[in-house]
């Protein structure tokens, strides 16, 4: 990376171009901390900058100061470990890999260089979140994380065929995964107790799963996760955190609400909502020497990565 890099433009290079990569440009491009000097995918684009369908051509450009990779999980960690050794900070999104061998490399990558490393959790600088982190919950007697879905991939993703296989996908790494980031902020890393998958063409198929259930713990919190798709009903997104002081429901991503005893009453919020332009400034940041809080890390992403893969029974 340029010596200078922290008084200048971060140049930046964009590895994939689906849902996330895309909306990620789109941002980028008129970010003040970048300029977006390289983009790839494996379908030829023309997304407004240099492009190549090959990967390596931007992982490894020197013209490349940092790498955004939003391509399927299983090629993350081939990326993200080839552009750290190549001198760049890498932004990835989640999860961080879809076994912890990889997820390792890649956090035993960011180690050893001291690059920056960042995880896009959507809810790491979420003002409802953020909120909670600084509320006295009392003692905390557990938490309970829902999710369920009308079909998976959802609508808008149904192009991402990869979500719907095994190998990579489903709503347990895809969605659950931001949820378990969560509970890892606030209470602290999960361990597995119980966890079980169904699977709508069996244990010996290749489509992602229909229900999840688990039991994990952090420290001594239990935390009961359930989730299903494939139904009759509306999407539903439901993150609680039970303490005996005041306990807070998070719902739908956004909305937030307190009970100190009572019914649920919504919390307004005046924070920032957290958006793809405000981890980008966070990863900014970081790139700048800083250490910003609501910024998940790659060891964050590794420890996500544990207690995910534990519902699949994968844990090399």
């Amino acid at each position: 990376m340029r010596q200078d890099v922290r008084m200048s433009e971060i140049r930046l290079g964009i590895v994939g171009l689906g849902v996330m990569g895309r909306r990620t440009l789109g941002v980028a491009v008129d970010h003040p901390d970048f300029t977006v000097v390289r983009a790839s995918d494996v379908t030829p684009a023309d997304p407004g900058v240099p492009f190549t369908t090959d990967p390596q051509e931007v992982v490894t450009a020197d013209d490349v100061d940092a790498v955004y990779i939003a391509t399927p999980p299983a090629s993350h960690s081939d990326l993200a470990v080839t552009a750290l050794r190549a001198g760049k900070a890498v932004f990835c999104e989640k999860p961080l890999a879809v076994s912890l061998a990889d997820a390792q490399r890649m956090l035993d990558a960011a180690t050893e260089t001291g690059l920056a490393n960042a995880v896009n959790f959507a809810l790491s600088d979420r003002d409802a979140v953020v909120h909670v982190a600084g509320a006295d919950l009392g003692t905390v007697r557990g938490v309970d994380i829902r999710v369920q879905f009308l079909r998976w991939p959802r609508d808008f993703q149904a192009t991402a065929t990869w979500l719907a296989r095994r190998e990579q996908g489903g709503f347990v790494r895809e969605v659950l995964s931001h949820f378990v980031y969560l509970t890892d902020r606030i209470v602290g890393p999960l361990a597995a107790v119980e966890t079980s998958v169904d699977y709508s063409d069996g244990p010996d198929g290749t489509g992602s799963e229909v229900a999840a259930r688990g039991l994990l713990r952090a420290g001594d919190v239990p935390v009961h996760v359930s989730g299903m798709s494939d139904l009759a009903g509306p999407e539903r997104y439901e993150w609680t955190i039970w303490g005996t002081r005041r306990s807070y429901m998070l719902r739908d991503w956004a909305q937030l609400y307190v009970s100190e005893g009572g019914p649920w009453q919504p919390v307004e919020l005046s924070g920032k909502h957290g958006t793809e332009h405000s981890r980008l400034t966070l990863f900014a940041e970081a790139i700048r020497g800083g250490k910003p809080a609501d910024l998940a890390d790659f060891a964050a992403g590794y420890r996500v990565q544990h207690a995910i893969e534990a519902f699949h029974g994968l844990q090399s």
